[in-house]
């Protein structure tokens, strides 16, 4: 088997090394509270709508897919951020990078928004600037300021409507709001340690390989480490086993593909590494409770 040469090096790392610990799982969540992934471009809600509903205090959780903004307009409370408690004074900003575990306990009444933006969505353009890079692999708090509050606030008044163009400007908006708060944010950030560097490469082997049907073991050889240490990392940081995990990088580019491209619904299984289109559909109204056709209709503007 022939790996992409940027993971070889991870063969070269110690197999002795520690496994994560083994703790009770976190939830992992869409949104908080829901299983189900919604097919927008971004997701955009007051911070009431949700907090509101759990007493105010949103019990500590992970998005494997997602990428939070938090902007908190007036109350405040505290937010704990990979295991550390901070105090929110507002205004203030946080970024929550998928995958990290984040819970907030709020002043009763607290105001703002919490826009969820696939990771997706904005690896590309993340990706290709080293400075986005780096400020988005680790959560942040920071003040916010009037350029960020209306960044927030134009990016949830498009949100709300149904204006032509409203998909790529949405990406335009959060791609903005993004870059404002890496701006904002003091230069300062915790590099990957080894495990969490793993994980990445692990996502970004996934991508690369959708197409080839690659099993648990295949990637650990490529990452240097057993099929057990492996399943072990994406249960700590994932919330899910190694093959949920595979699946669900699947199911969410099938959905991209049927949404956004003119591929038939075989192409896409093939894509994906489905040899036979009705076991790819099966699978996918597994996932989504629609078929491909079904899930698809509604971004045809055809009859």
């Amino acid at each position: 088997m022939d790996f992409p040469a940027r993971f070889r090096h991870f063969s070269t790392m110690s197999r002795a090394e520690s496994p994560p610990p083994t703790t009770p799982p976190i939830p992992a969540y869409a949104l908080y509270g829901e299983q189900r992934e919604f097919p927008d471009v971004l997701h955009c809600e007051g911070i009431w709508d949700r907090a509101h509903r759990y007493d105010w205090v949103i019990a500590p959780h992970r998005h494997p897919g997602l990428e939070q903004v938090f902007f908190i307009a007036e109350g405040g409370g505290w937010v704990e951020l990979d295991g550390t408690r901070r105090a929110l004074s507002p205004p203030c900003a946080i970024w929550a990078p998928r995958r990290v575990v984040h819970g907030f306990r709020f002043v009763e009444g607290t105001r703002g928004h919490v826009i969820s933006i696939p990771s997706a969505e904005l690896a590309p353009a993340v990706s290709a600037d080293p400075d986005l890079a780096a400020f988005a692999r680790a959560p942040r708090l920071m003040p916010g300021d009037a350029a960020l509050r209306g960044a927030v606030e134009a990016l949830h008044e498009e949100w709300r409507g149904a204006a032509p163009l409203r998909a790529p400007l949405l990406r335009a908006l959060a791609l903005a709001l993004v870059a404002r708060l890496a701006r904002a944010s003091a230069a300062q950030g915790r590099a990957p340690g080894a495990v969490e560097a793993r994980m990445e490469a692990f996502e970004a082997l996934a991508r690369e390989t959708l197409s080839k049907g690659w099993k648990v073991a295949d990637y650990a050889r490529a990452l240097g480490c057993s099929a057990t240490h492996l399943t072990r990392l994406t249960r700590v940081h994932a919330g899910q086993s190694p093959a949920a995990f595979l699946s669900g990088l699947r199911m969410q580019e099938a959905r991209r593909l049927l949404a956004y491209t003119l591929m038939d619904v075989a192409e896409v299984g093939y894509r994906l590494g489905y040899e036979d289109p009705s076991y790819f559909s099966r699978a996918f109204r597994r996932e989504t409770g629609l078929s491909p056709s079904a899930f698809r209709r509604p971004y045809r503007s055809d009859p």
